[in-house]
């Protein structure tokens, strides 16, 4: 075998370790991301596979982790006993059900300004500035590493290909320790959005057509986010392999952390998904719940074949589009187009206090009500609700009428299937749904749009985000009508795009059943080939690239 090709014989992990602050522990897109490709990775590497996340469960327990005692339990006893670590192990509650190991990471704080100390004197990193939740991050990171060199040690691992796998700069530190103390290990980082990039957006500042003028250090210290930053910088400079999940986000990366990254787009897992009957089932079951709600809040009554539509994921109001969605509604609420009601959901966790007792009685009264309960847009109460930016603007455009054909209501708690008000998993609502819109400004992959069409459901997203981009390259993404619309976005046109979504409703509102079906099989097929099946296959070479550095070294 020549050198060229042994340099490019693909490697194969025997274990593979990833741990990332949303390990059984369900927060945000990186959950999506871990726990839909589990499977995947189960079938891959013969089970080999840990997954490392935070024991943040104190009274209750993590509704997605089994405990078992019984696995591990050698090296749980051990570790406690040698290395101080206290963690349970037991499976991840979702499709695959891979082994996961929970890290509390609280006696680390003690040890905090010497690891800093050494960080900064081994990788520079610098911690002086950090606040918010930066030492709870990397106190977790810390604590991972250190199970998972613990779990290395006990077993002898040193002459295996093991790949140790690292999420956003929450877990930077964790790749620094590794790379510190492992050396035969390959490592491999992933930044699922840059620090500077989402806060420059979130600073409403133009990220796009000024991109190439901006020094991510310098931009770190004018934003407040140079401990951060500084952490991401060293993990994506010192990983066998950096990724990132698309191309728009690689040019971020390359721009602000002066490091090319390696793309590992975002797949899902068929799994999730329900079908035949039980598929019919769950949409009608959800529908129901959306609309019965919907009546009890504005005290009128809703037509059956009203068109549902939402938009989801992180409160960040411009980033994510929630702007431009209002705005569109806005627009769509004076024309007279519309065949159909339109009831439009913002499914967006906010500062949430709790579920409304006023909206709770009438759900569980038979009685048709006639007239709307105050703030009848909204389902939860909020903590300082009339500085809440959806709040604001869905009433400074008197958006929170219920007489109109178009109705909103803001769902501002997680669906995790306890909100106390619908008590329905997003999955379980989402499949209800006749289409999604999503006009994300910073949109690094986009599950949101991806999930949509893996369960059948017609979406809007936008040239900026990955998956729009991955869209495009596949098919005609210029109308709704193809199952996925990707409508061009810079940092300028946001009229253009509030324009697009308010054709797009109307356009559904007025389309035949025959066509509603063509476009939600069109959605279908295009989820088909965007699942784990056909995009492992990246991380299999950045796992590949990883080893071959970690054996070269």
């Amino acid at each position: 075998m020549t050198k060229k090709q042994v340099k490019n014989e693909l490697l194969i992990p025997d274990y593979v370790f990833e741990a990332s602050w949303e390990v059984c522990n369900k927060m945000g897109g990186i959950y999506t991301v871990l726990s839909s490709k589990a499977k995947t990775m189960q079938t891959i590497y013969n089970g080999n596979v840990l997954f490392v996340g935070p024991d943040v469960w104190k009274t209750d327990e993590s509704p997605w982790f089994v405990e078992d005692k019984k696995l591990f339990a050698d090296w749980i006893k051990t570790a406690k006993k040698a290395d101080g670590l206290k963690i349970r192990c037991g499976y991840w509650d979702v499709p695959g059900q891979p082994k996961a190991v929970l890290v509390d990471f609280q006696s680390f704080f003690d040890k905090k300004d010497d690891f800093y100390t050494h960080m900064w004197n081994t990788f520079k990193v610098d911690s002086l500035h950090a606040y918010g939740d930066y030492d709870e991050s990397c106190m977790f990171a810390y604590a991972a590493a250190s199970a998972i060199e613990s779990f290395y040690n006990f077993y002898r691992l040193e002459n295996k290909n093991v790949v140790v796998h690292f999420d956003e700069w929450m877990l930077g530190m964790g790749l620094l320790y590794v790379k510190d103390r492992l050396p035969k290990v390959a490592t491999v980082f992933t930044t699922h959005a840059t620090t500077v990039g989402r806060s420059i957006c979130s600073n409403n500042k133009p990220l796009y057509g000024q991109l190439k003028a901006y020094n991510g250090d310098q931009m770190s210290h004018e934003l407040n986010v140079v401990s951060r930053h500084s952490v991401e910088k060293a993990a994506a400079h010192e990983a066998d392999c950096f990724t990132t999940v698309s191309g728009v986000t690689a040019m971020e990366c390359e721009q602000l952390l002066r490091c090319k990254p390696e793309i590992t787009p975002n797949g899902f897992e068929k799994d999730f998904v329900p079908t035949g009957r039980a598929y019919t089932t769950k949409r009608n079951r959800a529908r129901k719940a959306l609309i019965g709600m919907t009546e009890k809040l504005t005290g009128q009554k809703i037509d059956k074949d009203c068109l549902l539509i939402a938009t989801s994921g992180r409160y960040e109001y411009r980033n994510k589009g929630i702007d431009v969605f209002i705005d569109a509604l806005n627009r769509v609420k004076y024309l007279h187009k519309l065949e159909k009601q339109v009831i439009a959901f913002i499914m967006v966790p906010a500062w949430v206090d709790s579920p409304r007792e006023d909206l709770k009685t009438r759900l569980k009264s038979k009685t048709d009500y006639t007239t709307p309960l105050p703030n009848p847009f909204i389902t939860h109460n909020i903590h300082n609700m009339d500085n809440d930016q959806i709040v604001s603007q869905l009433r400074w455009l008197k958006l929170d009428e219920v007489q109109s054909r178009v109705k909103i209501v803001f769902v501002p708690s997680y669906l995790n299937g306890a909100d106390g008000i619908l008590n329905m998993d997003y999955y379980d609502l989402l499949i209800g749904m006749d289409a999604t819109f999503f006009p994300s400004y910073y949109e690094p992959w986009g599950y949101t749009p991806h999930e949509s069409i893996a369960f059948s459901v017609p979406t809007l997203t936008t040239s900026l985000s990955g998956f729009g981009v991955w869209a495009k390259q596949i098919d005609d993404c210029s109308s709704i009508a193809s199952g996925i619309r990707v409508t061009t976005r810079n940092d300028d046109n946001f009229v253009h795009v509030a324009i697009r979504i308010c054709d797009a409703i109307c356009q559904l509102s007025a389309m035949p059943p025959e066509r509603v079906a063509e476009m939600r099989k069109k959605a279908t097929d295009k989820a088909a080939i965007a699942d784990w099946g056909h995009f492992y296959r990246h991380y299999s070479d950045a796992y590949s690239k990883a080893l071959h550095k970690a054996k070269a070294r």
